[in-house]
């Protein structure tokens, strides 16, 4: 089952870590604050209706290969951000920021991770969601939510990272588009 160190092993710590100006310890917890967030936003817009709109999204970046941070498109990081968590998003930084506090790792820090990872999460979705969607030639498509949604859960199987998501961020995510 894929988790979300699968999903840490594909972003280059080291390049997040120089672009903010912070070492690599800060920026690993950074981003390992920022996933279950990320994710849990995806899935909660994902049972929520926005399925189809979230695969379509998906779509568009499962060709895309993310193998340093010169591949990541902050700008379309920011897009992802805001349709993830809406208004919402300076709320749900300050408790990620609060969920595991680490020194060094701000709201601030979080809101710069975010575009940042944002669409490397989506490509890593993309791979996993897709990528056997396509090898299975008479596949339906899943009904909005229901298999994305349960992948998306199941990437924040970890108990820990449940508790986090329910505790603290419950009632702010899927605020963004459906």
């Amino acid at each position: 089952m894929t988790d979300l160190n699968t999903l840490l092993s594909q972003i280059p710590v080291s390049d997040v870590a120089k672009q903010l100006g912070v070492d690599d310890d800060t920026a690993e917890a950074a981003i390992k604050q920022v996933l279950p967030g990320l994710v849990g936003g995806l899935q909660a817009n994902a049972e929520a209706g926005g399925g189809a709109s979230l695969e379509k999204a998906l779509d568009s970046h499962k060709s895309k290969q993310i193998r340093s941070l010169a591949d990541v498109d902050t700008g379309d990081g920011e897009k992802i951000v805001k349709n993830v968590f809406g208004d919402n998003t300076d709320k749900v930084a300050t408790k990620l920021a609060e969920a595991d506090p680490k020194p060094n790792v701000t709201m601030d820090i979080i809101k710069k991770v975010l575009p940042i990872v944002a669409p490397i999460v989506l490509s890593f979705i993309a791979t996993q969601f897709l990528t056997p969607k396509a090898d299975a030639k008479a596949a339906a498509a899943p009904a909005a939510g229901g298999d994305l949604g349960s992948m998306l859960g199941g990437l924040l199987s970890d108990p820990n990272t449940q508790s986090m998501m329910g505790g603290l961020l419950g009632g702010l995510l899927g605020g963004g588009k459906k």
